[in-house]
């Protein structure tokens, strides 16, 4: 199940850990059962954020951890948002003299002496790119990292972050609810050798479950514009309709959404949100699932991107630490 990129052998599914970051005990338990679950199945690629649960989910990976060797597991780890008690994101820190300090509080949460791809949660349009990459970089040379990598940037940002150090990933959204980065980002990654980690696989559970009328009220709102009132039902009449063609190929809609990104290339890692050990082993099913040209056009056909109301992701920017929504 592993596919070697940029010298990385990495899973061709990856486990986001965002959902283990909280504080209840049995949400607790079963993260680590998760995280058992994916490294007995073959999901070496962990991927967290020192933000995530104020660095619940950094403990947590690193009482899971305990007795497996170091090289069974890679973690993926952004840095650099901050948050209010509250658990809202009020800004952003990727200060050039403030890595080193972000980093070295990450390695005693995980237990760990280095970390496997250290990469910006996103970038601050006031700090030069190449600035705070090289901060990272000199964390390479000194042993604490291996691998850098970036997340939510531009195809120019991306070209400039690898001209100061080569980046063996850039983490996106990508779903059928997402698919900008096959305009820009994508070819670039390509061009360079960047290999690519897709998160929001299911746009924001959209592609996860059976819709109710209940459901589709209890979902209104939030900060994901595709579920603003004046859009979820647009969007959940077109999640039904990939339901169909599912329930045809007798998989879940989920299972599907993540074929669909696997046929997409070798070269795209798509994340799982879960805390459920079942919900890793349907996952594990989609790499058995092949695509026809014909079944993936159709896929795209049932949503198409000129019919997805609202964005699937905030578009929020940085600008010396401070949000800047676009």
């Amino acid at each position: 199940m592993n596919d070697r990129k940029n010298g990385l052998d990495l899973s061709r599914i990856g486990l986001g850990c965002d959902r283990m970051s909280n504080a209840d005990d049995a949400v607790k338990g079963a993260g680590i059962a998760a995280i058992h679950t994916a490294l007995e199945s073959g999901i070496n690629h962990l991927n967290t954020g020192d933000f995530y649960g104020a660095g619940r989910s950094e403990m947590l990976i690193g009482e899971a951890l305990k007795g497996y060797k170091r090289d069974e597991y890679f973690i993926s780890l952004k840095f650099g948002a901050l948050s209010a008690p509250d658990g809202s994101m009020y800004g952003l820190d990727v200060s050039p003299h403030h890595v080193k300090n972000y980093l070295t509080y990450s390695l005693k949460r995980l237990h760990l002496d280095y970390i496997d791809l250290y990469q910006p949660a996103r970038i601050d349009l006031g700090i030069p790119v190449e600035e705070t990459i090289g901060a990272i970089s000199e964390l390479v040379q000194a042993g604490y990292v291996k691998h850098v990598g970036v997340s939510q940037v531009d195809a120019e940002t991306l070209r400039r972050a690898h001209a100061t150090h080569p980046i063996s990933l850039v983490e996106v959204e990508y779903s059928l609810f997402n698919r900008g980065i096959e305009k820009d980002i994508l070819p670039i990654a390509r061009e360079l050798g960047i290999g690519v980690v897709a998160f929001g696989a299911v746009a924001h559970g959209l592609l996860a479950g059976i819709w109710t009328d209940e459901r589709i009220r209890k979902s209104k709102g939030g900060y994901v514009p595709l579920f603003f009132e004046e859009n979820i039902e647009k969007n959940v009449a077109l999640a039904k309709k990939l339901g169909e063609i599912a329930a045809k190929k007798h998989m879940t809609v989920s299972q599907l959404a993540l074929a669909w990104i696997l046929s997409k290339g070798e070269d795209i890692i798509p994340l799982i949100g879960t805390v459920s050990p079942a919900h890793i082993q349907e996952a594990l099913q989609s790499l058995d699932i092949h695509l026809t040209e014909d079944e993936i056009k159709k896929i795209e056909e049932a949503i198409p991107e000129n019919e997805i109301a609202g964005a699937s992701f905030p578009n929020m920017q940085f600008r010396n630490g401070k949000i800047v929504l676009g």
